[in-house]
Formats: structure tokens, sequence, C-alpha cells
């Protein structure tokens, strides 16, 4: 009777703690203030360091640039430049569609380029998660037009 004891009590801590850590988990979340703010830091970079300094920076996937469920990533109007995902450097903007067909590439492009920054939504599959659903993810973009380039970053909603 001890052990039996013993054991749930043992599966109540574990029961316990991992209840803690899925709160954890759920607060590593980025919002919306941190993808303008790191967006706006590796413009301020580009400004000081150079273009290419900073797409190397960006397509580290253990740097500055990527955190909580984020990251910063930079394109011009025809292909991304720097992503921490490195299989989709070079792709080109043009094609690059959200589950609704939706060319959200272009609509940061027009947005950015019209009113120098925004918000685009689109349905994106969130590789990380085990579920292949579209979800609906909201990113800023900035556009740096010194070097003609944009620069983004996204929340999951």
């Amino acid at each position: 009777m001890k052990n039996v004891l013993s054991v749930s009590g043992f599966i109540m801590i574990l029961l316990f703690v991992f209840s803690f850590s899925g709160i954890a988990m759920a607060e590593e979340k980025a919002v919306k203030a941190e993808c303008i703010e790191k967006c706006r830091e590796a413009a301020k970079q580009i400004k000081e360091i150079g273009l290419d300094a900073v797409l190397k920076k960006l397509s580290d996937k253990d740097g500055e640039f990527v955190w909580k469920d984020s990251y910063v990533f930079c394109f011009n109007d025809t292909k991304i430049l720097a992503h921490p995902v490195s299989l989709i450097v070079g792709m080109s903007t043009s094609t690059i569609r959200d589950s609704n067909g939706l060319l959200y590439m272009k609509e940061m492009i027009d947005l950015a380029t019209a009113k120098g920054d925004g918000w685009v939504n689109y349905m994106y599959v969130n590789r990380k998660s085990s579920d292949p659903n579209p979800q609906p993810k909201t990113s800023y973009v900035l556009h740096v037009p010194e070097e003609q380039v944009f620069l983004g970053a996204g929340i999951f909603e």
C-alpha cells in the first residue's frame, strides 16, 4: 500500500510541475510590440553596420532576431534575402501564397511601400506545431528604403 501511495504521489507532483511548465510555454508567445521593436532594431543595425552584416544575423536561427515563437526576416521586391529557415532564402516573393491563395508577401511589399510599415493578416501552417491546419497569422512589415528591403516579423493569433 505504501508503494501505491508513493507512486500516486509522484504522479501528482509530475502533473503539478507539468501544469506550470505549460503555463510558462504559453507565455513564450511573441507579441506585436516585440515584432515592431525587433524590426526597428534590425533596420537601425542595417544603417549602422550594413545590410550584409544584418542579413547574416537574421539568418542565424540562434541569434538575437529569433525569440520566443517569432523571428525577423528580410526580403526585397523579388526574393527572400534572409530567414532563420534557410530553405526559403532565395524564394520568389511573388509566388508565396497562404493556404487561401493570398500572395501575402506581395501584400507586405505593397503596404510597406505605400505606408512605410503596417500589418498583414494571412493563414499560415505553423511547421513547429503538430497541427497541420492553417492558423491566422499577422506580420508586421517595415520598409527600409535606403536599401530597398523590407523587414518582417509575425505572431500567430
